[in-house]
């Protein structure tokens, strides 16, 4: 993961790279949606269904917002972490909600806050609103936080196994409703 947040760094200045890069990450995602990586095949493909949410895991699910008439734009298909659970629901970090650059600098910053020393089937991140307030130089983990309503989840829930948090995280299934992914990712300084 650090490696991965490396490269970035190391070429984020020069616009030859930035430009091959975004070009050839643009080409693969467009190769990838025409082999059928959308959120309906990933969600049928990915994950194990667990019964309910545990804090510091990653999960994936189909969702209607209870209040979508009045949002400017949301996400049908979350990437969440989730960090407190609510009478009818919980609070996560959706990650679709920041560009896939900044996906990883914000995992990275998360991954300081894991419960093992390595990256396992039993990590999961030890996260509490306070800390993810800390830990934003960027307020990232602002515009990435939503509430969900148990009844408003449309399927079930699928947890991500941590090995697989980065290939997830890549992946080019945000499935927004009202706005498209550049929109959002301007709006929320995460492009």
């Amino acid at each position: 993961m650090t490696n991965m947040l490396n490269v970035f760094e190391k070429h984020k200045y020069d616009p030859s790279i930035v430009t091959k890069s975004r070009t050839w990450f643009r080409q693969q995602a467009t190769l990838l949606a025409k082999e059928g990586i959308r959120p309906k095949n990933v969600f049928n493909f990915s994950g194990n269904v667990v019964p309910t949410i545990r804090p510091g895991n990653m999960y994936m699910f189909f969702y209607d917002p209870k209040t979508k008439d009045k949002l400017p734009y949301y996400d049908r298909f979350p990437l969440v972490f989730p960090f407190r659970k609510t009478e009818n629901g919980f609070m996560g970090l959706n990650m679709h909600y920041l560009s896939y650059r900044f996906r990883i600098v914000l995992l990275d910053n998360l991954l300081n806050f894991k419960n093992t020393k390595g990256i396992d089937e039993n990590t999961r991140l030890r996260l509490s609103w306070n800390l993810l307030k800390s830990i934003s130089k960027h307020r990232l983990v602002e515009h990435c936080v939503k509430s969900y309503l148990v009844d408003h989840v449309q399927t079930q829930i699928k947890m991500i196994s941590p090995n697989d948090w980065t290939s997830a995280l890549m992946m080019p299934v945000e499935n927004f409703a009202k706005a498209t992914s550049t929109q959002v990712w301007k709006n929320t300084g995460g492009f």
